[in-house]
């Protein structure tokens, strides 16, 4: 292998093998740019397409392409793809003018069904225009086996003007060495020895993970129903603003965090989409996944790859007020955190990292069906630079993140606060949640209930 070759963590080969032709697994951003400020004698305005497509080809990690190993068995590695080009993965749009924010949120959910190609770098960005006033956005897809969100951030960031001006020299990816047919017996029984603390902590993470999916068996004939479904392969957007003071203000007069905040209006949000269609509500509240970084604070963008693990939320549904909702969603994070990410169901990506790569090649069709056995929606929060940004002078006025969907499920929820507000990806399955932009509205009447 070359020094220019890196295989892939096990998490995400875990993700690489999981994604079908109709159930992709990538993340996505819409991001909304106003026009470019001009002035009588400047000059005209820049190719955005043109720049966007430098700046992309620019980042390293965008050049790097997944080939199969032979060594490890089953394994998987990044190297760069000697035929890069970056017009095969940068395109542009134009979009009937009239309503540019509802047909770029259409035409984004069109593009979110289809997977990005495998033989070459796993990501694709397009360029929406048209709008009348010169405003643009940009949809951007990655690969989960490429990022998390935050990695995701950190690779994406690259396109920004504040970004690429002080762009730092690319960090070489770490080598993969040949296979040695006579192994240093020290370093054989140090691998050895690794492996069995790696089964040891499997077995433990592994023994958590079961013990949280037999309690929730009994749970999959519950009228949260709603919230799965069989993959049609469709995809509808939609999309939600909320002012962030208002939630610093809540947070600060109730306790907690702002992400508890957002999490009991989405609750809200959906006990008041449950109401609207009709429905009864859930005999028990509906479980979330909520992922949780595992990135060293000081460097969330150095470390490749995925590295996360996730707590489990009740979301109180079943509770009538707003209040006691809020109180409920601190008091159970509270016992997440307190307790670790290494417990609960929450915890399978920690068991992913464990298992070899051979279990991740051959166990993917049975793993693709669990993700119901253990919770009913992914709701994630994805941070932002706190920085103003820009692209080639246009100001970044929104950043919508979209969250993959799990295998029979129909919704997935993404949150990103930018520029003082708290910006809310809806994404879900097209043929089961054709009313998404209602739930999408009922965001902003709970934030009203919580802050009148």
């Amino acid at each position: 292998m070359s020094s220019s070759t890196e295989l892939l963590a096990p998490l995400d080969l875990a993700f690489w093998h999981l994604e079908s032709p109709t159930h992709p697994l990538h993340l996505g951003a819409l991001a909304h740019f106003g026009p470019v400020p001009t002035a009588p004698g400047h000059e005209p305005p820049l190719d955005v397409l043109d720049l966007l497509a430098r700046r992309a080809a620019a980042v390293p990690r965008l050049r790097m392409r997944v080939r199969d190993v032979l060594l490890p068995v089953g394994g998987a590695a990044w190297s760069a793809d000697p035929d890069f080009d970056v017009s095969r993965h940068v395109r542009e749009i134009t979009l009937p003018g009239a309503d540019f924010p509802a047909e770029a949120t259409r035409i984004a959910a069109e593009l979110m069904e289809s997977p990005v190609e495998r033989g070459l770098p796993p990501w694709e960005m397009y360029l929406l225009t048209g709008a009348p006033d010169g405003s643009f956005a940009v949809l951007v897809k990655l690969h989960h086996a490429l990022a998390d969100g935050m990695r995701a951030v950190a690779i994406g960031a690259g396109i920004f003007d504040e970004i690429a001006a002080g762009r730092r020299p690319a960090r070489r990816p770490r080598p993969v060495p040949p296979p040695s047919w006579l192994p240093d017996p020290g370093r054989l029984l140090g691998l050895a020895r690794d492996r069995l603390g790696d089964l040891g902590r499997a077995v433990e993470v592994g023994a958590s993970v079961v013990g949280a999916s037999f309690v929730r068996a009994g749970r999959l004939d519950d009228p949260a129903t709603a919230l799965t479904a069989e993959s049609s392969g469709t995809r509808r957007l939609a999309t939600a603003t909320l002012p962030l003071d208002r939630v610093h203000r809540i947070r600060r007069t109730t306790g907690g965090t702002a992400n508890d905040v957002l999490l009991a209006v989405a609750a809200g949000a959906l006990r008041r989409w449950f109401d609207g269609r009709g429905l009864p509500l859930p005999g028990t509240d509906p479980r979330a996944l909520v992922p949780v970084s595992r990135r060293r604070p000081a460097a969330p963008g150095s470390e490749p790859g995925n590295s996360l693990s996730g707590y489990l939320l009740d979301l109180p549904v079943t509770e009538p007020d707003p209040a006691a909702r809020l109180a409920a969603v601190r008091h159970a994070m509270d016992r997440n955190k307190a307790a670790g990410p290494s417990r609960g169901a929450g915890a399978v990506a920690l068991l992913a990292d464990r298992l070899p790569p051979l279990a991740h090649r051959f166990g993917a069709p049975l793993a693709s069906g669990a993700a119901r056995l253990l919770f009913d929606l992914l709701v994630t929060q994805v941070p932002l630079p706190r920085s103003a940004l820009s692209l080639g002078g246009a100001p970044l006025r929104a950043l919508f993140p979209m969250a993959p969907l799990a295998r029979g499920q129909s919704l997935a929820v993404a949150m990103s606060p930018y520029g003082g507000q708290v910006h809310i990806g809806l994404v879900a399955d097209g043929e089961a949640v054709p009313d998404l932009d209602a739930l999408a509205a009922a965001f902003s009447a709970e934030l009203d209930l919580l802050d009148p």
